[in-house]
């Protein structure tokens, strides 16, 4: 493992240790903590939109900030308590002061009977309401004849939704968006594992050189795309495509969930990823119902949003519990997560589409060196293509020879080379490799519209 990696999963790890106990709801000082925290660590710049902003169908909430709350029994001890755990409090729970009959108390208290010992994560974003959530152990312990002390100390005022946004430039116009969401409170895979992995990845990029731009998007979930899509339009629908960054962090296998199109450029990227790291991942079809691709995706945008996840939300028992706590995340498996997406957008950054100078029948590789010679090849590799899907290993390369007659052969201005790498079974890398070869012998040149 080299030092560079062991640098990145140590400020995972700082991250998520450091963010973990903060509150965090759709807006609120909770979210300008977590957003300024990760500021230190990659080029993120804050937005404001007013409370009271419409955007679209929707309007921007009032701000929302939690103090105490808790529930005492009649002796006077904290039964349920916000200061042990945010989850505690149904997030967006109005203010309340009261003593309560236990009838009274119980409609407001949720739990997960499947789950005895984990606290759930309730939400009350639209329904002025409010309510505790604790353990199915620790609701048996309640006294069904005691009378309860109730104080919630919030705060629902007029404020503003707080989003963080990042862009990185590039030459060749088009532009490519990373989005995750930060609204979360105490749950580590979903979605502080996203909030770290979107900053590391960030922090990667913008010290890199780049061909394409990318955008990054941190906001709460629904209606922080919707926000953001409603004061950028019209450059949001310029993106060519983009990820969905959620649920990185578990301890479970990789997993792809497709764009809405299914063969976008995206997918085949991430899949050609995938295929390069030796990963089969599970596999996930569209729906309408997962994260913000819904948003990005919606039809005046349309916007192809794929993810690749880790313990994908619904598919792992804690989701939504305190559970999801950081025994079950840990920084090395969102470094996992990491590798595929930097294998992505290096696949991005290198694919392009190629147009054969020599388009009537093959060029005459001999007298370019590119022949074998008397039974001897001058670019020796494997003879064969072995299959490999399912083993975790890599794909092995083509014997060279074979890799070119492949790349010219498919070099009709209609294929990039992400696409010869799929039909050939190559991998991208030793593609992109003579690719350039080829571009130096004159027997290739670059389309004028680029992949």
């Amino acid at each position: 493992m080299n030092h560079h990696r062991l640098d990145l999963e140590a400020l995972a790890d700082q991250l998520l240790r450091e963010l973990f106990p903060i509150c965090r709801s759709l807006s609120g000082d909770g979210v300008r903590q977590s957003l300024s925290i990760l500021a230190r660590h990659a080029p993120l710049t804050m937005l404001e939109y007013p409370s009271g902003t419409p955007c679209f169908d929707w309007t921007i909430p009032r701000e929302w900030n939690a103090r105490a709350a808790w529930i005492k029994d009649a002796q006077g001890r904290k039964v349920v308590d916000f200061g042990q755990s945010n989850l505690h409090l149904v997030s967006y729970s109005v203010p309340f002061r009261g003593t309560l009959t236990w009838e009274e108390l119980a409609p407001h208290l949720h739990t997960l009977p499947r789950l005895p010992r984990a606290i759930p994560y309730r939400t009350s974003y639209y329904r002025e309401d409010w309510g505790f959530c604790l353990s199915q152990e620790q609701y048996e312990t309640l006294d069904r004849q005691g009378r309860y002390e109730v104080c919630i100390d919030s705060e629902l005022k007029d404020g503003s939704l707080t989003l963080a946004e990042a862009r990185l430039a590039g030459a060749s116009g088009r532009e490519y968006l990373f989005s995750t969401y930060c609204c979360h409170p105490s749950l580590a895979n979903d979605n502080l594992s996203g909030l770290v992995l979107t900053t590391l990845l960030c922090r990667e990029l913008a010290g890199r050189s780049r061909r394409h731009a990318y955008r990054f998007v941190i906001a709460p979930e629904t209606i922080g795309p919707i926000a953001y899509l409603a004061q950028h339009q019209e450059e949001m629908r310029r993106l060519a495509g983009g990820f969905v960054v959620t649920c990185v962090g578990g301890p479970g296998p990789l997993g792809y969930l497709e764009t809405f199109l299914g063969d976008h450029q995206i997918d085949r990227v991430a899949r050609q990823a995938f295929r390069e790291l030796g990963v089969e991942p599970l596999s996930y079809p569209f729906a309408p119902n997962g994260s913000d691709e819904r948003q990005y995706s919606s039809p005046g945008f349309r916007i192809p949003m794929a993810t690749i996840c880790k313990d994908k939300y619904f598919a792992y028992d804690f989701y939504h519990t305190s559970l999801d706590d950081l025994s079950f995340v840990k920084a090395g498996q969102i470094m996992q997560t990491l590798e595929v997406y930097l294998r992505a957008v290096d696949i991005l950054e290198r694919d392009e589409v190629l147009v054969s100078a020599n388009p009537h029948g093959e060029p005459q590789l001999g007298r370019r060196g590119l022949y074998p010679q008397l039974g001897g090849k001058l670019l020796p590799r494997p003879a064969a293509l072995a299959a490999t899907s399912g083993t975790g290993l890599p794909p092995p390369e083509l014997d060279e020879v074979d890799a070119i007659l492949w790349i010219m052969f498919l070099a009709d201005g209609k294929h990039s080379l992400l696409d010869m790498a799929r039909r050939s079974g190559a991998p991208f890398g030793q593609l992109r490799r003579l690719a350039g070869v080829l571009l130096a012998e004159g027997l290739l040149r670059r389309a004028e519209d680029n992949a």
